[in-house]
């Protein structure tokens, strides 16, 4: 059985507000490494305060930038 995942949809906010990520590395205060690891779905954990600034800088709800999957397996 796989686990569930969180997918962050930080590419695709990015794309649809025509902003780079060393733009919202510098909105935010956040490294571009550290936001390309989100980006990838290798971070393993996201501060509140972090996310409030990326929600902040994006227009956006933390909704819009995660979404919860089930794998298949797991489907009722």
């Amino acid at each position: 059985m796989t686990d569930p995942i969180i997918r962050v949809r930080l590419d695709e906010l990015l794309k649809e507000r025509g902003m780079t990520l060393t733009e919202l590395s510098h909105r935010v205060q956040i490294t571009v490494v550290n936001l390309s690891i989100l980006k990838n779905g290798h971070a393993k954990a996201i501060r509140f305060s972090t996310l409030m600034r990326l929600c902040d800088a994006l227009d956006c709800q933390p909704g819009d930038l995660l979404r919860y999957e089930r794998t298949p397996d797991q489907a009722t």
